[in-house]
């Protein structure tokens, strides 16, 4: 175990989080303390006393305190390998002495950036050049210096030193590479901003660079499995596009989180009222309703055993009229999401100890421009199949009837229900509905003719006089002869396939209309 004493430390912080402590127990343990700006005000408030840098140096603050620490009494001090019998001699010549502990952390470049208004000038003077200099110096010459980037390690050096006179290697190589991931993430925090504002990171649309910080936020209990671990991260340069809260229940679990998002993707499609339930990643009921807890019930009637230990969505707020009514139709439910809860309704569902209540202020902000995937050769991009209310009067006059039959009016209305429905099932999807409400889900089948026979099984009697959508062609007629046999009278689908007229032919003969879209929604 290789100990090497403190004798000299510099501390120029921007988060002086637990510094009086810190430094206090620095100066009692009899180590010098050198400082500058902020931090070196800050020390002699609380009577610690310290060294100006520029007394240290001989040289000024310049350029409005751009260089304040760029200076090789600085660096070498930090830099000069103490086992090195050159380096020992050089230091010496130029009266370079040495620095033992550095204690810094950065400007707040990602604070700033994600505040309302900020213009690029006042982020570009919020990009700490000295900071990551010397953090970087200390860090590479760990053998001999130990460096602090976050005031979470004061306690851990502080016992460190009074337990062993100094710092051990091994708590000196992990401090260095600590310092080596904060000002990587730091710099790409930089790149990326940088890149938004000039737009150069464009090329046709998409970016050619993926770039990205992401912290952890919290460890969550397990995986997909309780032999996997995992852990949420969020962006350090980009605020959330939308306010997500927990307010009651037990922590989130990994496959809580996959089924909010698709909770979430779900809710986007509708401007009306509407209410959803999801289970594994899937809509087991979706319904609109003026009456939102009617809303909910009509949902859990699309297939009630499946909502069991779903999840619970709407995309207005959450009353007692509604909370009770969810109580009331499901027996247990793991989450229920909303905009947002009156006191009426936190007061019934809190009477559950372990439902999870969220709130997703914002609905339309989430997402984001692009979907991502990571796989085992690298990232897939690809641009965000936007919600529906977004192109809403394009489908529309896209929308082409091909068959002898026909549907007008509010009909075509239930048509497009039933598309926004078939848009968030995993593929193959096929979705069957009555009016504002999924009687029948058929998701995630090899084959589209199974989805359809799962849609319309689930469905039972309500299948009659019903809408079927299909989040892709029909590639041949025999899911039009399932559908027949349960007496749907009409289909939207986006069209497409070589045998569309053979498709078409079959809606003819048994008097089924059929809409196309020109669009397909695979979700895979």
């Amino acid at each position: 175990m290789s100990v090497v004493p403190i004798r000299r430390a510099l501390i120029s912080v921007s988060d002086k989080t637990g510094l009086p402590v810190f430094a206090k127990a620095l100066h009692k343990l009899k180590i010098e303390i050198l400082s500058t700006g902020g931090t070196l005000k800050a020390l002699k408030a609380e009577g610690i006393p310290a060294i100006p840098m520029e007394e240290f140096t001989g040289f000024p603050e310049i350029l409005e305190g751009r260089v304040k620490t760029l200076h090789p009494k600085i660096h070498g001090g930090l830099l000069y390998r103490r086992n090195k019998k050159e380096h020992v001699t050089e230091a010496k010549k130029h009266q370079i002495e040495p620095i033992d502990l550095v204690v810094v952390n950065l400007y707040p470049f990602e604070q700033v950036i994600q505040k309302e208004g900020v213009g690029l000038e006042t982020a570009i003077e919020n990009i700490d050049i000295g900071g990551p200099s010397m953090l970087r110096s200390a860090a590479k010459n760990f053998d001999s210096v130990t460096v602090i980037c976050d005031p979470a390690d004061y306690g851990q050096i502080l016992e460190e030193i009074k337990k062993n006179g100094g710092t051990t290697i091994e708590l000196r190589e992990k401090l260095a590479q600590k310092v080596f991931s904060r000002t990587s993430a730091y710099d790409h925090v930089i790149a990326g901003y940088l890149a938004r504002q000039s737009k150069k990171d464009q090329t046709e649309g998409l970016p050619f660079r993926l770039d990205g910080v992401y912290d952890k936020v919290c460890d969550l209990r397990y995986g997909e499995n309780p032999h996997q671990r995992a852990a949420f991260y969020q962006r350090t340069d980009k605020p959330p596009r939308f306010k997500f809260e927990q307010l009651h229940g037990k922590e989130l679990s990994y496959n809580n989180y996959l089924d909010i998002e698709a909770t979430i993707d779900i809710l986007r499609e509708f401007t009306e009222p509407a209410a959803c339930i999801v289970k594994h990643n899937n809509p087991c009921g979706i319904a609109e309703d003026p009456d939102i807890a009617h809303g909910v019930s009509l949902a859990v009637e699309c297939d009630s055993m499946s909502a069991f230990g779903g999840i619970i969505g709407i995309n207005r707020l959450c009353d007692k009229k509604t909370a009770q009514e969810a109580l009331d139709k499901l027996r247990f439910f793991e989450v229920f999401v909303a905009p947002s809860f009156d006191s009426g309704a936190l007061k019934l569902l809190k009477e559950r100890k372990n439902l999870r209540i969220i709130t997703v202020d914002a609905l339309e902000h989430a997402g984001g421009p692009y979907d991502l995937r990571f796989i085992k050769g690298g990232i897939l991009l690809q641009d965000r199949d936007q919600p529906t209310p977004l192109h809403l009067d394009q489908l529309k006059k896209n929308l082409s009837f091909v068959t002898e039959s026909k549907v007008s009016g509010s009909e075509i209305d239930d048509l497009i229900f039933a598309w926004k429905c078939v848009k968030v099932v995993k593929s193959n999807a096929i979705v069957i509905t009555q009016g504002r409400q999924t009687v029948g889900i058929g998701a995630g089948q090899m084959s589209r003719v199974d989805s359809v026979e799962i849609a319309c099984r689930k469905a039972g009697y309500r299948t009659d006089g019903g809408i079927l959508a299909s989040d892709a062609f029909f590639p041949m007629p025999d899911s039009i002869e399932e559908a027949a046999r349960y007496k749907i009278r009409a289909i939207i689908q986006p069209g497409g396939s070589l045998r569309d007229a053979d498709v078409i032919a079959a809606c003819n003969r048994f008097g089924i209309a059929m809409a196309f879209t020109g669009a397909r929604h695979f979700r895979h």
